[in-house]
């Protein structure tokens, strides 16, 4: 009964050493009564052993000579009782809700994460409330979802029924009373069946999606291929211009100079150019690759509604299907300079 009330009334943060101010570890007491890591206010006094004063950190009593610390029996008993409590407290079994979680409809005061929504009960269980649902033959024709906090997107809002049929004429969510009145002679299947057409067609879409990304990091890597090609050829030309100049009188710096910027000059546009298509291929892939994330995603969700809700968003074709056709010469020349270079040296 005593350790009963004491986890109610205290918690661990009551019982902090005044000198590390983190819970106490081996608790000692002084002769004034305050209590400290034994480490703490050993640490404390060996400092002050040198004036053979020593001092209680808390009310500022001082003993001569040092006092022999005691250990604090209780005070630990107590301190270990609670962290343990607490630490249970915290369990994943013990687990409350937080920013995004669905809360348990059945549980009172402090609510439980929900594991789970029910669409007959029209709500959602934590694990321990959701034990009937697996346990009692009255809840065997109950349908299990995800835990969901808009369950009653899935009612239908004129019959107050679970809105399990897909009507293919009007592309709606129908209840069972539905089919027999305002969807009446329209073509409707099940939430499953239709989530199992679409889900051959999502299959199919992810197929095309991965057979893009691969032709397109394939042009991927012929751009960068030829990137490597316009600065070695261009660093080629330098080379040759420098190795000239450096023939000529002093005379033709100036000479020298421009024409070596000629070269950068169109090396920096040929390499502009293609560096903006790789970055715009880059783009293109990363969105594609997204796109199958969330298709795949998509394909183990267990909420039909969900599922057909999101297919058609996002089996829309993200950008452009045809890459940018190529305008980078990898075979810039520099014959023109060098001939130019030889002429002027000869």
């Amino acid at each position: 009964m005593a350790q009963a009330s004491i986890s109610v009334k205290f918690s661990v943060d009551q019982f902090l050493c005044p000198v590390c101010l983190d819970p106490l570890t081996d608790p000692v007491t002084t002769p004034c009564g305050h209590s400290f890591c034994k480490v703490c206010i050993n640490g404390q006094w060996d400092q002050e052993d040198v004036k053979g004063v020593f001092s209680c950190p808390q009310c500022r009593e001082t003993f001569t000579p040092r006092p022999v610390l005691r250990r604090n029996n209780i005070l630990t008993e107590v301190v270990e009782k609670l962290k343990k409590t607490e630490l249970q407290a915290d369990s994943p079994a013990h687990c409350y809700t937080g920013p995004g979680d669905v809360e348990c409809d059945s549980c009172t005061g402090r609510k439980h994460k929900a594991v789970k929504s029910c669409l007959v009960c029209q709500a959602s269980y934590c694990e321990d409330h959701l034990k009937p649902h697996y346990q009692s033959p009255a809840f065997k024709k109950h349908k299990l979802v995800e835990a969901c906090a808009e369950l009653q997107e899935k009612i239908c809002s004129e019959h107050d029924k679970l809105m399990e049929i897909y009507c293919r004429t009007d592309q709606s969510f129908i209840c069972y009373l539905c089919t027999i009145e305002k969807h009446k002679g329209h073509e409707t299947v099940s939430t499953k069946a239709e989530r199992t057409e679409k889900q051959n067609e999502l299959k199919e879409e992810q197929i095309k999606f991965q057979q893009r990304i691969q032709e397109k990091e394939k042009k991927v890597q012929e751009l960068k291929q030829t990137v490597d090609i316009i600065k070695i050829r261009s660093q080629a030309a330098v080379d040759d211009s420098e190795r000239i100049f450096s023939e000529l009188i002093s005379s033709m710096e100036k000479k020298r100079s421009e024409v070596t910027e000629l070269i950068r000059t169109q090396e920096k546009a040929e390499v502009s150019r293609a560096e903006r298509l790789l970055n715009q291929l880059e783009q293109e892939i990363a969105d594609l690759k997204r796109r199958v994330t969330e298709l795949e995603e998509l394909s183990h969700t267990h909420d039909h509604i969900h599922f057909l809700q999101s297919f058609p968003s996002l089996c829309v074709s993200p950008g452009c299907e045809d890459s940018p056709s190529f305008t980078v010469n990898q075979h810039l020349s520099f014959d023109g300079v060098r001939k130019s270079l030889s002429d002027l040296k000869e």
